[in-house]
């Protein structure tokens, strides 16, 4: 049992290590390159959250860039598409139903999470530091639900999705209190610990590509 839990874990490292820097540029290759294993309903029920909670990023993100014109927000749109797709790469490999049916900014099949948008774009209009403000809390919340994801679950494949997503939440959580500094103001953590918040913005630039987009206003 040791030795195959070993084995399983040796495998996981080194497909996260081939991909590393171009993961999001074919996740299905990763995905498909890990054996299929059952899924649990735990596990499908985080995998439906998280397609949905990616787009939310993205269609909020898509929603202050029109409203506010900073560059960052829709790059970081771009790379929450590259985090719906590979989350689409699992849900494929097992035959599960896309929750989303529509692409249409705004639109969720979970009512919680179309509350949530609502709230998050409403707070996102007052200001500009409150739409910096909005997009840092996003990817606090996707961390924080990421690393509770993380800890459901035993398959391989599922985990090198949720951790190359949790590196692009990461990158996209400086980026976001990066520009909040240059209008001299800070983001105190919602979702995850003060300590793990400090400990990713002191941490270094991921450089997988779709991740931590850096901009200013057009």
């Amino acid at each position: 049992m040791k030795k195959g839990l070993l084995l399983g874990s040796m495998i996981l490292i080194l497909v996260i290590v081939s991909f590393a820097g171009g993961f999001f540029n074919n996740p299905a290759a990763a995905v498909e390159s890990l054996p299929t294993q059952e899924l649990s309903s735990n596990e499908i029920d985080g995998l439906l959250q998280m397609r949905e909670e990616e787009k939310l990023a993205r269609d909020v993100y898509l929603t202050l860039y029109d409203i506010w014109g900073i560059q960052t927000f829709y790059n970081i749109a771009q790379s929450e598409q590259t985090h719906m797709n590979a989350v689409k790469t699992i849900l494929d490999k097992y035959d599960i139903e896309d929750p989303i049916t529509d692409y249409t900014v705004g639109v969720f099949k979970n009512e919680e999470l179309k509350k949530l948008y609502d709230q998050l774009v409403e707070q996102g209009k007052t200001s500009i530091i409150d739409a910096l403000k909005v997009g840092a809390t996003i990817e606090d919340l996707d961390i924080y639900d990421l690393e509770e994801l993380l800890k459901e679950t035993d398959n391989e494949d599922i985990k090198v999705v949720y951790e190359n997503l949790k590196f692009g939440s990461e990158n996209h959580m400086r980026a976001f209190v990066g520009l909040l500094e240059r209008y001299n103001e800070t983001y105190s953590a919602q979702y995850i610990s003060p300590d793990e918040l400090s400990d990713i913005l002191n941490g270094s630039e991921n450089a997988q590509p779709g991740n931590g987009y850096r901009g200013g206003r057009k």
